[in-house]
């Protein structure tokens, strides 16, 4: 790999080391040894131009990341961005174009289109939620159901989308779960627990606690030192019971198979925030493609 751009001083430099580290795992199970194909059909001295073209409505993400990877395995490639993460974008829209050796481009194609991709396919799903929560003051969290190996991406994803995020793994939030909860013996127990570990760890994180009643949510608030209440698999009439039960004494979160089309329901029930795996691990990619000039030229014809 050529370094005309050296990489702590380039875009992938920017990026955090484990997404960096993704980008170079994500390079090696891509291209190996070499993109032999490019090598064998594409004079070594061409130089060209190319558009990133969408060919979907969706939100845009990811083109920091699409940049980052032209850093990593195409430094002599030239990138100029023609949007920005967070637009709103629809077919026939050029969202960036990269200029240098055709090998390279063609080389760092793929990569930086799955990881675009992929993203935006996040941001307009989560966009699609905030949406449908317009004007009832809940906000959209994601979960932990993300793809092995690419959290910071989706989740980086999800903000742009005008999401906001959970918890980003187990260290850094207790969120006491229904198993917690029965292996600990009671929601007492079980956030009284929580509380004596983080004293004796000299750390405070929030402390959440998922509820499946209003049993369990009058326990939680009776245990006390509960930053949020999780309303699991409430339906929005039950979800409106407990939130003026609770009463404005903790946050409130719904969750549990909530999709764009459900979570407007919990929103007008009360509820601060709606959670969805449904972010993550379900919405199509977005479809981008890369078009070489002459392409694009006929398209706009």
């Amino acid at each position: 790999m050529t370094d005309s751009r050296p990489l702590e001083t380039s875009p992938f430099s920017a990026l955090p080391e484990l997404m960096r580290r993704a980008i170079e795992t994500a390079w090696t199970e891509d291209v190996g040894p070499g993109d032999i194909t490019s090598e064998a059909c594409v004079p070594s001295d061409a130089q060209v131009s190319a558009g990133f073209l969408v060919k979907a409505h969706g939100v845009l993400a990811g083109l920091d990341v699409a940049e980052a990877v032209f850093a990593y395995g195409a430094p002599d490639v030239a990138f100029h961005k023609l949007a920005e993460d967070g637009d709103r974008v629809s077919p026939g829209v050029v969202v960036a174009r990269v200029e240098g050796p055709a090998a390279q481009i063609l080389t760092a194609e793929r990569l930086a289109l799955n990881f675009m991709q992929r993203m935006s396919g996040v941001a307009t799903a989560t966009r699609q939620a905030a949406d449908a929560l317009d004007g009832t003051g809940a906000r959209v969290l994601d979960t932990r159901k993300t793809t092995p190996g690419l959290r910071l991406f989706e989740k980086r994803a999800v903000v742009i989308g005008g999401g906001v995020n959970h918890r980003m793994g187990l260290y850094d939030q207790i969120l006491i779960k229904d198993n917690h909860i029965d292996y600990a013996g009671s929601v007492q127990a079980a956030v009284e627990g929580a509380h004596r570990h983080l004293a004796s760890l000299s750390r405070t994180v929030p402390v959440v606690v998922e509820v499946r009643d209003l049993d369990e949510v009058r326990a939680a608030l009776e245990a006390g030192g509960v930053d949020r209440l999780l309303l699991d698999n409430f339906s929005p009439a039950q979800a409106a019971e407990a939130v003026a039960f609770i009463a404005g004494r903790v946050p409130t979160e719904a969750s549990g198979g909530l999709t764009p089309d459900t979570v407007r329901a919990y929103g007008e029930a009360g509820v601060d925030f709606v959670s969805l795996g449904w972010l993550t691990h379900s919405p199509a990619s977005l479809d981008i493609s890369l078009k070489s000039a002459a392409a694009l030229a006929a398209l706009q014809q």
